[in-house]
């Protein structure tokens, strides 16, 4: 199940860097941070993605009731770290049924969270109208953090794009209605900052989401 590193916008092939080129390159896109194969999820896959990131990686914590991890991906590589972040939880949604949400942190323009969003990348840039009101809020590492709601999404999902600690938060719900998760206010922990916590997270089944 390793899998191969892929394009982080495309999931299309990468090539390592070689003779001709001294970083990942993606056919498409050009060069990219890879994203590394998904594993499932498992306090241990946790922990590699946390010691590895740049970048945070952002959770509910504690996960609301009856809620469990179900996986965790990253983009980057040895060299540079982990640039972008992605990490799968899933429970029951607010109006019945299973949901499921995946939280991004990235750099500008490494196109992660737009991938998983389901629009044209790398940002959100025109998706989303900062000059109006957010349409949602979480509490991010203990700082209100303001979402917008993200345009032009697949009709399946519900997505909010905001900015936390300098870099790009996406949160990405399913099924649309089980955004209604978003308007309660989520408390989102950093695990970087978490230290032993992290051995107490709850884990469920790989959630097929990451692998879209």
């Amino acid at each position: 199940m390793r899998g191969e590193p892929s394009c982080p916008k495309c999931g299309g092939r990468v090539r390592a860097p070689g003779l001709f080129a001294d970083s990942w390159q993606c056919d498409v896109h050009g060069t990219v941070h890879p994203l590394q194969p998904v594993i499932p999820p498992s306090v241990e896959a946790l922990d590699v993605v946390v010691h590895r990131a740049r970048v945070p990686v952002w959770m509910p914590w504690p996960l609301p009731v009856g809620w469990l991890f179900t996986g965790v991906a990253y983009a980057g590589d040895d060299r540079s770290g982990g640039r972008a972040t992605a990490v799968a939880c899933s429970g029951p949604g607010p109006l019945g049924g299973i949901g499921e949400l995946l939280l991004v942190a990235e750099e500008l323009g490494v196109g992660l969270g737009a991938r998983y969003a389901g629009i044209d990348g790398p940002d959100p840039g025109a998706h989303i109208d900062v000059a109006g009101p957010p349409q949602a809020k979480v509490l991010a590492a203990g700082r209100p953090t303001p979402l917008w709601h993200v345009r032009e999404t697949p009709p399946d999902r519900a997505v909010f794009a905001g900015e936390a600690r300098g870099l790009w938060l996406w949160a990405i719900v399913w099924p649309e209605q089980s955004g209604l998760l978003m308007y309660d206010e989520l408390v989102l922990t950093d695990l970087r900052d978490a230290g032993a916590e992290v051995e107490l997270v709850p884990c469920g089944a790989l959630s097929p989401r990451l692998l879209s």
